[in-house]
């Protein structure tokens, strides 16, 4: 059961075609913040940093639930207590952990990459193929986000 996300419009994660629910804003700016750390860990406070101007006094436990929701969605399969694959514990944070070509903005660098390497008469629809990847401005929930999450290094805007 592979699981995919898309940036290049709204967040979204999806299971073999089926569009997975995610519970909220903030849920998806979860995810979009470890989609944008490209498989490294983003540590907990930098998570709360980037989703509060003024963090609430339970913050870190908020982001806590936000992760566990998000586990739930994206592995509904695993046992209680079993060890995460996709979306893991790792030091101080956490890190999404999709298979390479799970993530749309990842295959559009690869096809455009590629395009580059071509022969001239295929380059054109190789990044016709490239752009079919775009449903929108990346990460469209955030366009307007405020504070930290607008300003923070690699957080899209």
């Amino acid at each position: 059961m592979a699981v995919g996300f898309g940036v290049l419009g709204p967040v979204t994660a999806d299971r073999d075609g089926e569009t997975l629910a995610l519970k909220g804003l903030r849920h998806r700016a979860v995810l979009a913040r470890l989609l944008v750390a490209r498989r490294r860990v983003v540590p907990v406070a930098r998570l709360v940093a980037d989703l509060w101007d003024v963090p609430p006094p339970r913050a870190v436990g908020a982001v806590r639930t936000f992760v566990a929701d998000l586990r739930r969605a994206l592995e509904p399969g695993r046992p209680p207590r079993a060890p995460a694959r996709l979306l893991v514990t790792d030091g101080p944070g956490y890190a999404l952990r999709p298979a390479p070509g799970a993530v749309d903005a990842w295959r559009f660098e690869d096809a455009v990459a590629e395009a580059g390497r071509l022969p001239a008469e295929r380059v054109p629809d190789r990044l016709r193929e490239a752009l079919g990847e775009w449903r929108g401005p990346a990460y469209a929930d955030f366009s307007d986000a405020p504070g930290p999450a607008a300003s923070a290094p690699g957080w899209p805007n």
